[in-house]
């Protein structure tokens, strides 16, 4: 039987789906519920039907679960930034760890169990980097869930304080001066996203990302950024010229003040670029990598390789265990910043190369480099096959794999098994609460 569109039937929500939607079968067809809670018996119309799938929202609630929660924003069901603002914090880590295991298991082949999920203590304002869209009418915001649509989001609750002042300021500025916003169906219009990076003391660095390269009266924004933002550090404008919605620029040129912004992290202090990767969440960031050293058993004579080593954070942190750690980043930018990080801290048994870690890990490979410990923190879409080949060509005793996502983890660890690397630890670290994004570290040996 196939389900009929914009009609509501009745059924319990079993669990959860990768993007934190509740999971129904009904008639024997999966449905994704929007809004619903695990154990819930509820109405669901529905939406959408696939071939496989059907997708709905909850009408009515016969039977709710005690862990339903009244969301505390709104926007949440408007703004497609937070998944779980209607349950509790408790649910929402059960769901998370799961949503590891069952990648873990169900995609990686592996017979390991998730040891744990590390929970924030802090789930508010946390996020250390904000990104606002802009529309081409000039709307300063976050994405609707599942499209481009911007919508005006004046206090979210996972920003800092100081980005959504500056996302106002910008407004003005918009409204002020006439500003032509970018349209990424016709590719004209100038001012395409804000970015605001801040660290642990309050101080921000602010970055409009533009197509073009100059703005109409940057003295005057740089002014009203100042003004309302007293602890700003630096304005920089990024060139941003492609088509689409790619979101960092090409080049970047300062307007006042500094183009980096410093931090403190694991006892170390980093000084960030706009283009660096950086932990979203600083102290979460920090259980992370402190489990990631767990994980990769240094005594302070071995040889780490730190692939996707960004500004060379979990480089120089292993670097303080290790005989010699080596980082291998492809931004330029962030291996410049890894860099001068080193010197600043001390550290001098960190080397960095840029380059792509597919060809940096084929060519130390080739150098018959023999490391201990390999490390990879990778983006969302994993390891290359030909990355996973390499680091297994080194014959490293452990890969410490650092994953921000469970499904191409669980696709890369069916990967090393096949070349004789078994999954022995893991552990699901929250860095993104109120979202369906959850960090995973796993603990690679050589059989």
């Amino acid at each position: 039987m196939t389900l009929q569109k914009n009609k509501i039937y009745r059924a319990v929500i079993e669990g959860y789906s990768s993007e934190g939607l509740g999971i129904a079968r009904i008639d024997g067809q999966v449905v994704f519920v929007h809004g619903a809670v695990r154990g819930e018996d509820c109405d669901i119309l529905i939406m959408k039907v696939l071939k496989n799938a059907a997708f709905g929202k909850v009408t009515a609630i016969h039977t709710p679960s005690p862990e339903r929660r009244e969301p505390d924003c709104p926007y949440y069901g408007k703004c497609g930034g937070c998944d779980f603002r209607h349950m509790s914090y408790e649910e929402e880590l059960r769901a998370k760890q799961q949503r590891v295991q069952d990648a873990l298991t169900r995609i990686g082949g592996s017979d390991i169990c998730v040891e744990g999920i590390w929970g924030a203590k802090d789930r508010m304002h946390y996020r250390n980097k904000s990104i606002y869209p802009v529309s081409a009418q000039g709307t300063v915001g976050l994405y609707r869930a599942r499209t481009h649509d911007v919508i005006q989001v004046e206090n979210c609750l996972i920003q800092k304080e100081t980005a959504d002042t500056a996302a106002n300021v910008l407004r003005q500025y918009i409204r002020s001066y006439q500003i032509p916003c970018y349209d990424e169906t016709t590719g004209k219009g100038v001012l395409r996203h804000l970015y605001v990076r801040t660290n642990c003391k309050g101080q921000s660095l602010v970055c409009l990302l533009i197509n073009g390269d100059k703005l109409p009266h940057e003295a005057e924004l740089v002014a009203m950024l100042c003004q309302a933002l007293p602890q700003t550090v630096g304005v920089v404008l990024g060139s941003n010229t492609r088509r689409g919605n790619a979101i960092l620029g090409d080049s970047y040129r300062t307007l006042w003040g500094r183009d980096t912004l410093e931090d403190t992290l694991c006892g170390l202090t980093f000084r960030l670029s706009v283009p660096s990767f950086y932990q979203v969440n600083h102290d979460q960031a920090e259980v992370l990598y402190t489990k990631a050293m767990e994980f990769a058993e240094l005594t302070g004579k071995e040889l780490v390789v730190d692939l996707y080593c960004g500004a060379g954070t979990i480089t120089q942190v292993m670097a303080q265990n290790a005989g010699r750690v080596i980082g291998v980043e492809i931004v330029p930018e962030a291996i410049e910043d890894a860099g001068k990080n080193a010197v600043r801290n001390g550290v001098e048994n960190a080397t960095f190369f840029c380059g792509d870690a597919r060809d940096m890990a084929s060519e130390l490979a080739r150098q018959n480099l023999r490391p201990d410990v390999i490390c990879v923190d990778p983006p969302r879409k994993g390891l290359a096959p030909e990355v996973v080949e390499a680091v297994a060509s080194m014959q490293p005793e452990r890969v410490v794999y650092v994953s921000c996502d469970p499904a191409t983890l669980g696709r890369d660890v069916k990967r090393f098994g096949e070349l004789g690397y078994k999954a022995t630890r893991a552990v699901a670290v929250d860095l993104f609460a109120g979202t369906a994004n959850v960090e995973t570290v796993v603990l690679l040996s050589r059989a």
